[in-house]
């Protein structure tokens, strides 16, 4: 019998590939969450400040990059990060569900824990609030941001956060975003090697401190202006 040749190996359809893209592009992700929080603080120092903080992205580099061209660039390598992310994502969802022969009668969870478990239907829920939070605040589609004024950030802000449903929306993809950033620390750290049983409870730790901080901090905003510490 003649042997069957094994398929040709390309980038394309390796798991190691796309899990290592996985590893990656959270990482862009987790640096550009963490800077976006810190930036958000800002604006418990003032209207003015945080609408000159706002315009200064805009500046960014300069005088050696025009207006707009250092924060273009950033904003390609983050949605390129975020594309290869998903696809990555879906892909290998994909193969390990071609890979089962047969369904298991009971359905086990001996190693995943909630968080691993809602990694698949809490990004879905990120990618659609990224998509609402930039049409609210960046884009400012007039069908939800009837008062958006493109110069005055602060106000934009405030106002978008005196809607209880958006609010609600705000909290819920942050809990989706903790439960992301724990867990995918985690598996970063797995899937580029840095990971062994002696410092598994470190990473653990530092995932949920991480997940803590970054949701505190996003969290602060919507519902200091809530209880009327902003306005």
């Amino acid at each position: 019998m003649q042997a069957i040749p094994a398929p040709a190996w390309s980038p394309l359809t390796s798991t190691i590939v796309k899990k290592v893209i996985m590893a990656l592009t959270g990482l862009v992700w987790i640096g550009f969450i963490f800077f976006h929080m810190y930036g958000n603080l800002k604006i418990f120092v003032g209207p003015s400040y945080y609408n000159e903080y706002a315009e200064g992205l805009r500046h960014l580099g300069a005088p050696i990059f025009g207006h707009l061209h250092v924060l273009t660039l950033l904003r390609v390598g983050i949605v390129v990060s975020i594309v290869l992310h998903v696809w990555a994502a879906i892909s290998l969802t994909r193969q390990a569900r071609a890979a089962r022969s047969t369904k298991y009668v009971v359905k086990r969870t001996v190693q995943a824990d909630y968080a691993s478990i809602t990694m698949r239907y809490g990004g879905a829920m990120l990618l659609l609030f990224i998509l609402f939070h930039l049409a609210d605040l960046t884009w400012g589609v007039a069908a939800l941001s009837p008062d958006f004024v493109k110069t005055d950030p602060y106000a934009n802000v405030v106002s978008t956060f005196q809607s209880l449903p958006v609010i609600g929306f705000y909290l819920l993809a942050l809990i989706a975003l903790g439960f992301h950033l724990y867990h995918g620390t985690w598996s970063l750290f797995q899937t580029l090697g840095l990971l062994n049983s002696r410092i598994d409870k470190y990473v653990r730790t530092g995932g949920l401190l991480l997940a803590v901080v970054i949701v505190a901090g996003f969290a602060a905003v919507p519902l200091s202006v809530l209880f009327g510490l902003l306005s």
